[in-house]
């Protein structure tokens, strides 16, 4: 079975998951354009999902080793920088952190993420609005009657997905705030 969706949150990710593993859907595969593909099973899973920032090769081989002596299974991830997936069969050691410093790095990398990306999406978004604006139409806001509306209707998709890199920061900016806030609790 193969499920398409996008998220920008990677703990709502890994609650919809593990929601997959308690049909009885383990994940086999998950693709870098968020196709994720499943097998029936009989057996009980536990997934989690954790946020690494670049590892070389070596680091990362021993990144995987440490894991997968604990019974962790790697599904998917780059091994430059991104959302590594493990599963597991379901026992009484599921969380990837065994402390609170392990789960205050991950926030911290989790807001280092968002914000770099963030930085990276509005930078990218002023450029693109600065001369021209959302709307491209030569002389689309003095068109009168039934042409603008023809101009306008048309040009809106477009709006929209130029629009897109702007929505996105405001998506990584609540991501941020929501790592800031669990990097916060688990500070004091």
């Amino acid at each position: 079975m193969k499920k398409f969706k996008i998220f920008f949150d990677i703990e709502k990710e890994e609650k919809w998951l593990n929601e997959q593993l308690q049909k009885g859907y383990r994940c086999t595969n998950i693709s870098g354009l968020g196709i994720y593909t499943f097998e029936r099973t009989d057996k009980r899973y536990v997934m989690r999902l954790d946020y690494q920032d670049y590892l070389p090769k070596r680091k990362f081989k021993d990144y995987k080793g440490i894991y997968e002596d604990f019974g962790w299974t790697y599904i998917s991830g780059s091994w430059l920088v991104g959302i590594r997936y493990w599963q597991k069969e379901d026992d009484d050691q599921n969380e990837l952190f065994s402390d609170r410093q392990s789960m205050s790095n991950y926030y911290k990398r989790l807001m280092s993420y968002s914000f770099g990306s963030g930085i990276v999406l509005l930078t990218f978004s002023f450029g693109l609005y600065k001369n021209t604006g959302i709307y491209q139409t030569e002389g689309l806001w003095s068109m009168e009657g039934a042409l603008f509306w023809k101009a306008f209707i048309f040009e809106t998709p477009f709006a929209l997905l130029r629009l897109l890199p702007a929505l996105m920061v405001g998506f990584l900016g609540s991501s941020y705030y929501k790592a800031y806030r669990k990097y916060s609790m688990l500070k004091e």
